[in-house]
């Protein structure tokens, strides 16, 4: 079994990112499961309080799994063109101490997508993730990108896909991130 872990990288209980996640789980091609895991608890990155504390037990529990996984897809909102802090802080805090990183993100296959409300989707955001992935030597994937526009047309009030086209698009785009992990 081909495992995902799946990150949204919002806070926010109704958030399309979380949905958009969420949706994706039925969607998985037979033979891949999506673990659905998440950033909250996670606190503010502090240098003197990992020296002093060491990693937050929410943060070591988080590497664990995704470590044990065989691929990571973050699904990622756009704030002011870009990533959201509290995203990046969950990677930073991730990636520490730097003798561990490598366990977490080394060679880890990753995909990115996302849903806004705007009209370009997550486009920015998504391409400022790449220097981040990059400097944490992962392998992203760029067989496709699904960016979702218009949020508030695809999902209904309770946080279902419901637009048929979108759903589609998901399935085919998890389908070709499971055959990358796989190879």
């Amino acid at each position: 079994m081909t495992t995902i872990i799946g990150l949204a990288g919002s806070l926010r209980a109704g958030s399309f990112n979380a949905a958009l996640l969420r949706a994706a789980a039925p969607l998985m091609p037979a033979g891949a499961r999506l673990d659905i895991a998440s950033i909250k608890g996670i606190p503010l990155y502090d240098g003197d309080v990992e020296d002093s504390e060491g990693i937050p037990p929410t943060v070591s529990a988080l590497k664990d799994r995704i470590a044990a996984a065989d691929g990571l897809l973050l699904v990622t909102p756009e704030y002011n063109n870009a990533m959201p802090g509290v995203f990046k802080n969950a990677l930073d805090w991730l990636s520490r101490p730097p003798a561990d990183s490598a366990r977490v993100f080394a060679h880890r296959r990753v995909a990115v997508i996302g849903a806004s409300p705007g009209g370009f989707g997550t486009i920015l955001s998504q391409n400022a993730w790449l220097p981040v992935l990059r400097t944490l030597g992962t392998q992203p994937w760029f067989g496709a990108r699904l960016m979702v526009a218009r949020a508030g047309s695809v999902f209904n009030g309770q946080g279902d896909l419901v637009d048929e086209k979108i759903k589609a698009q998901l399935q085919q785009f998890l389908a070709g991130f499971v055959d990358f992990v796989k190879s």
